[in-house]
């Protein structure tokens, strides 16, 4: 009996899908060589010297320093004049000429305005009349009293007589005192027609012109008198900050100031505090406090708004790091501390005062640890990390020396981190070459 084999059609749709499969993965594999990633030059030159990827992390660091620390306290204050007059006229009268231009400064003394003083000199002269007349009245009546007398002695009239003749002696004395009163404050109207000026400053903007009639009322003046220099800061600071101020004060301490403009970038003037105002403003638990600057330049102009710097005290000798270096989490505060092996352990610090980017550590970080600036929140205790020389060879500078209110920056401050110092373009190629 024979076999019977199976159909033509079906075997050769077989073979075909057999080469199908045969394609898809020779053309499979051909796609994979093309698109496999290649290790880049740099990475492929580490493996040949390390014989394994470099897994350090990049991080900028620095190194601890001992250096001087100011304490200073920040304020906002407003500038304000030592003395704000506004000088007005003592009498009545017409204003006959203007004996200054605006914005001149003048001196106590000089002269500002004259007013018509011809009412006045008559009235000096009628006082002056009056006077005479009851000075002969008085004189008279002293004779006659006088003469009483040595009548009332040879009782030759009564008594009462020469106690009448007295009071009217008296009354004379009152009504002369009474007129030379008059002439005083004549004398003195005719010396305020003369309007000098009462404080040396600057003239402001004149009230009034010459040819009105002015009274003691007028609301505005003639003008307003600015002291410019000196001038004052009065800026507020927390209660709790003024305790240490005042003991300085009662040290005898002088303590400097530091005016700096609305952005607080800007030194404007430097000055030493004056005082500190006897109660605490229940509304905002603030203390006022009066500085007092030369003003020499008028650099300060009243009313302006400033930032004040109040030099307190100086930490000499202290351990100073950048405050990026400081970390804050679950230890609490703590730095990543390098150690020789290029691994990092967390270690906890004290804080002390900051001032701009630098803060003094109290404990846990000794002068020459180097901590890490830049990167730290990539980090874990014990990674290794890679420093570059530039950042290895960083150290922090000594603070400044406490003649101002605001250290100078220091070295360590005006050096870049390499961090801070990458290009987006340079960042860009690292990315390109695989490392």
């Amino acid at each position: 009996m024979s076999t019977v084999g199976p159909p033509p059609a079906r075997r050769s749709s077989g073979r075909r899908i057999v080469w199908i499969a045969i394609a898809v993965a020779v053309i499979g594999a051909i796609v994979f060589a093309i698109v496999k990633p290649h290790p880049s030059q740099d990475a492929m030159n580490r493996r040949a010297r390390h014989g394994a990827p470099d897994q350090a992390m990049p991080v900028a660091a620095i190194r601890a320093q001992t250096g001087d620390m100011p304490i200073v306290l920040q304020g906002l204050g407003t500038v304000t004049p030592l003395a704000t007059v506004t000088v007005r006229t003592q009498i009545a009268g017409q204003l006959i000429k203007l004996g200054f231009k605006e914005g001149q400064e003048v001196k106590e003394g000089d002269f500002l305005a004259q007013i018509d003083p011809r009412p006045y000199d008559l009235q000096l002269q009628e006082a002056e009349a009056k006077l005479a007349q009851d000075m002969a009245q008085l004189t008279n009546a002293q004779v006659d009293a006088t003469r009483y007398r040595t009548l009332v002695e040879q009782d030759s009239i009564a008594r009462q007589q020469l106690d009448t003749q007295d009071a009217l002696v008296r009354q004379y004395q009152g009504t002369v005192k009474a007129d030379q009163a008059a002439i005083n404050t004549a004398k003195l109207n005719l010396i305020y027609c003369r309007i000098t000026a009462p404080v040396s400053g600057r003239v402001g903007l004149r009230q009034v012109d010459a040819g009105n009639y002015v009274q003691t009322s007028d609301p505005n003046g003639l003008v307003v008198i600015t002291q410019m220099k000196p001038i004052s800061v009065i800026f507020t600071l927390p209660e709790d900050d003024t305790r240490k101020v005042r003991d300085r004060m009662h040290q005898g301490v002088t303590l400097p100031v530091t005016a700096y403009d609305r952005s607080g970038k800007t030194e404007l003037a430097q000055g030493t505090l004056a005082t500190v105002d006897n109660q605490v403003d229940i509304s905002t638990g603030t203390v006022k406090l009066r500085a007092d600057f030369p003003n020499l330049d008028e650099a300060l102009f009243p009313n302006q708004f400033v930032n004040a710097a109040l030099l307190v005290d100086t930490l000499h000798g202290v351990t100073v790091v950048p405050s990026s270096a400081i970390q804050r989490g679950s230890l609490g505060t703590y730095v990543y501390v390098v150690k020789p092996d290029n691994t990092v352990t967390a270690r906890k610090v004290t804080l002390g005062p900051s001032q701009g980017e630098r803060i003094v550590v109290m404990a846990g970080v000794a002068p020459g640890d180097t901590v890490v600036t830049d990167g730290a929140d990539k980090l874990r205790e014990g990674a290794k990390v890679r420093l570059t020389p530039e950042a290895g060879a960083t150290t922090a500078a000594p603070a400044a020396g406490t003649t101002g209110a605001a250290p100078a920056t220091t070295a360590a401050d005006r050096t870049a981190t390499p961090a801070q110092t990458a290009t987006p373009a340079g960042r860009h190629n690292r990315r390109r070459g695989g490392s």
